[in-house]
């Protein structure tokens, strides 16, 4: 089982629509897959999950409340350690913890844990593991072998505990000047976190409760939304572009290069995607990815080859993160 996740302290750069389709494309690969939205938006929740669905989850009304703020709540109130998390099935091989809004309630309670960790309490390593806990339960419950973790644009408390789940870090980025500071920004980031997290599981005063190891290694990162001639970004992305490989090894990395490096060269780099512009909005309409539209889902005309070159280019991506992480790919998948 590998955990991953995808972060980037810069929003809108595409992260939440990337975790949806390659969720999608581990299980049409034949993988078991858990998606964890740690996101207080809930955005990946809303991409699977219909409005009427989402109005039950959410209604505040309803006692057993279907979200991840169940089986929190009795840590936010501090009656108790997590419950058992209620996971959606999407279908066999695809599972969802789903989010919700209220999430944001949970990070004063982990600031206050990260804190007291230190002082070897163990009320405060119950809270700060309580992601990495559930997530571990719900993926046994049907054997998953990958959990994709989706998480804000920042570098609060939630995203602290969401993160040290993490075997390993992908990066979303879109080929602006926003992103290479956020690079910037990011690799210390992950760096301190994971210095801080190893001081204070050394101090966990309960041997048997399940702690993060907080690996959190920079497995390579995607860049999203470019427009494309000839397979290379077109000229607009041209001078941002150049500059994410260099940006990302020295900042997330912690490597030099003496040689500039390009896309080709650069080993992290694990796509390129293509902004597939009308298809997005057909998809979110057919509740589907865009590789499974079909003629009935309006994708008709030059729209059936975009959707090859999208099935295409999402199956390289998904079958270079399984390498990665060392996940073998099921037989017959290339």
């Amino acid at each position: 089982m590998k955990t991953l996740a995808f972060f980037n302290n810069k929003g809108g750069v595409g992260k939440t629509t990337l975790i949806y389709h390659l969720a999608w494309m581990f299980s049409d690969m034949g993988k078991r897959v858990l998606v964890a939205d740690f996101d207080p938006q809930a955005n990946v929740t809303s991409m699977f999950l219909p409005e009427r669905e989402l109005e039950t989850l959410w209604d505040p009304d309803i006692d057993s409340k279907q979200s991840i703020m169940a089986p929190i709540s009795p840590l936010i109130r501090g009656l108790g350690d997590i419950v058992p998390a209620p996971v959606q099935t999407i279908t066999s091989k695809l599972r969802l913890l789903p989010g919700d809004l209220n999430l944001s309630s949970f990070e004063s309670k982990l600031s206050e844990s990260w804190i007291k960790c230190l002082d070897r309490d163990e009320a405060a390593f119950r809270v700060t593991s309580a992601f990495h806990r559930l997530t571990r339960s719900a993926a046994a419950e049907f054997d998953a072998e990958v959990i994709l973790i989706d998480v804000g644009p920042n570098f609060g408390a939630i995203n602290r505990s969401a993160l040290i789940c993490a075997d390993a870090v992908v990066v979303p980025l879109a080929p602006d000047l926003f992103s290479i500071q956020g690079l910037r920004n990011l690799g210390p980031t992950l760096r301190r976190w994971r210095e801080e997290w190893g001081e204070r599981r050394s101090k966990n005063p309960e041997p048997t409760l399940d702690l993060p190891v907080g690996s959190m290694a920079p497995l390579g990162y995607v860049v999203l939304q470019f427009g494309i001639r000839d397979n290379r970004p077109v000229k607009a992305y041209d001078k941002w572009s150049k500059r994410i490989p260099d940006t990302f090894n020295q900042s997330v990395i912690g490597e030099s290069h003496q040689m500039e490096l390009d896309y080709e060269t650069d080993g992290h780099c694990l796509g390129l995607l293509k902004h597939y512009r009308s298809l997005m909005p057909m998809a979110m309409e057919a509740r589907k990815p865009i590789f499974h539209l079909k003629a009935a889902d309006g994708a008709i005309g030059a729209h059936t080859y975009s959707v090859k070159d999208c099935e295409k280019d999402f199956r390289s991506l998904a079958g270079a993160i399984l390498s990665k992480l060392g996940v073998e790919k099921s037989a017959g998948v290339f």
